[in-house]
C-alpha cells in the first residue's frame, strides 16, 4: 500500500469517526458541537520538537446552539460524504470546485469560498489528516524551480519520468505540481549547495538570466508570492532530504516578512500543519529596512496599512526576536518600503555581482 493509499484510508477512518459523534450526540439528546483550535495569533506557541509555531490548547466549539453553528455542521456531512466518494472513485476536486457542488445541497451549500475553504482546515485540524488525503486540490500549482536538482515524478498514467531542473527544463524552469509527496515526486540528487526562494517572477527571472543558479550553485525557487502549500512542502523536502540550506529573498515590506515567516516558521491559518509545511532553519537574504540605508535603495513611503501590519508583527510571536524587532522598528522610524527590484538602480547584474553574494558570505551560507 502506497503511503497516498495509507493517507486516504486513515482519511476516512477519521471522518467516520467525525460523523459517528455528531450522530451520538443527537442521539442522545445533546446539542451536537465539533472543538476546535483557536486559529488567533495569541494561540500560536512554538513547538520546541519541530521548531515551528503551532497552535496552543486554547479552544473554541462549533455548536448547532446557533443558526450558523447548525449550518456548518450540516454542511460538514455533506463534505464528509463527498471526500468518502472522491475517495472510492479515485477522483479529485479543486476547492472551488466543492463551493459550487455545494449548489446541490439546498439549504447546505456555502454561502462563500471562505466558508467552504475554512471547513477544510478545520477538518485537516479535527482529523490529524492532510487535504491533500481528502482528495482537495488548490486551484494552483505551486511556483517554478531552476537549478541542479534531478528529480523522478511520477505523471497520470503511472509512468516515471527523471527530470533534471536545469537541464531538462525551458526558461521558465520546472513547475511543481500540487502534489509533491514521494509517491509523486522523488528527490534523487542535486550538487547544488544552497535553495533560495524568491518573492516575485521578476527577480527569479532576473537571476535565472544571469545564470545565478550555474554560477553559485543554487536552486531557486518562485515563490509567487505568498507561496502555495505544494511549494513550501518541496523546500522541506530539499532541505530536510537533500541537505540543501534555504534562503529567503524578498522584497521589504510588512507583507513580504510574512511570506519569510511562513516558509520558515509556518502561517496562523495553517498552523496545525507547521511541521509538515515550514522549514525552521531557513534564514532571511531579502530587503531590509538597514539595506534600505546601506545600499541606498530607491523607496516607497509606508502607506497606514503597512503600519499597520508593522505594529501587528511587533506582536507576533513569530518575530520574537532582536533581528526582526529591530529590523522592523528601523522601517517604521524611516516611514519606507523597497522593492527587489530596487537594486537594479545599479544595473542589471548588480543582485547577482554584488548584492547576494555579500549578503550570503555574511550569513554564513556556502556559494561557489
Amino acid at each position: 500500500m502506497t503511503e497516498q493509499e495509507i493517507g486516504q484510508r486513515k482519511a476516512v477512518k477519521e471522518l467516520h469517526n467525525i460523523a459517528g459523534s455528531i450522530y451520538d450526540q443527537i442521539d442522545s439528546g445533546k446539542i451536537p458541537k465539533m472543538v476546535l483550535p483557536l486559529r488567533t495569533k495569541s494561540n500560536i506557541r512554538f513547538d520546541p520538537k519541530h521548531g515551528v509555531w503551532k497552535y496552543g490548547k486554547a479552544t473554541g466549539a462549533r455548536t448547532a446552539k446557533k443558526t450558523n453553528g447548525a449550518m456548518m455542521l450540516l454542511r460538514t456531512m455533506y463534505v464528509l460524504e463527498l471526500i468518502e466518494d472522491m475517495i472510492e472513485q479515485k477522483k479529485s476536486s479543486t476547492l472551488r470546485e466543492m463551493y459550487y457542488i455545494s449548489e446541490g445541497w439546498d439549504a447546505a451549500k456555502f454561502s462563500s469560498q471562505d466558508e467552504s475553504n475554512f471547513l477544510a482546515e478545520d477538518l485537516e485540524i479535527v482529523t490529524g489528516c492532510m487535504r491533500e488525503d481528502f482528495k482537495l486540490r488548490p486551484e494552483e500549482d505551486g511556483a517554478r524551480v531552476m537549478g541542479d536538482i534531478t528529480i523522478v515524478e511520477t505523471d497520470r498514467k503511472g509512468k516515471k519520468k527523471t527530470i533534471n531542473c536545469r537541464d531538462d527544463v525551458g526558461d521558465s524552469g520546472y513547475g511543481i505540481p500540487y502534489n509533491v509527496e514521494k509517491d509523486k515526486l522523488d528527490l534523487v540528487s542535486t550538487d547544488a549547495q544552497f535553495l533560495i526562494a524568491v518573492e516575485t517572477g521578476g527577480m527569479f527571472d532576473r537571476l535565472v538570466e544571469n545564470g545565478f543558479d550555474e554560477d553559485f550553485g543554487a536552486v531557486l525557487v518562485h515563490l509567487k508570492g505568498q507561496p502555495a502549500r505544494s511549494t513550501r512542502r518541496f523546500i522541506k523536502r530539499v532541505n530536510e532530504e537533500l541537505k540543501l540550506p534555504v534562503v529567503v529573498f524578498t522584497d521589504g515590506d510588512p507583507w513580504s516578512f510574512r511570506i519569510f515567516a511562513s516558509v520558515a516558521y509556518g502561517a496562523i491559518k495553517t498552523a496545525h500543519i507547521s511541521e509538515y509545511l515550514a522549514t525552521p532553519t531557513a534564514e532571511y537574504v531579502g530587503i531590509t529596512a538597514s539595506d534600505i540605508t546601506n545600499y541606498n535603495l530607491p523607496t516607497d513611503k509606508l502607506t497606514d496599512m503597512d503600519v499597520r501590519a508593522l505594529n501587528a508583527e511587533l506582536k507576533d510571536p513569530r518575530f520574537n526576536d532582536d533581528f526582526w524587532r529591530g529590523e522592523i522598528e528601523t522601517m517604521l522610524q524611516l516611514n519606507k518600503k523597497a522593492e527587489q527590484q530596487a537594486l537594479a538602480k545599479y544595473g542589471l547584474d548588480y543582485v547577482t555581482d554584488k548584492y547576494l553574494p555579500e549578503k550570503l558570505t555574511n550569513m554564513g551560507v556556502t556559494h561557489r
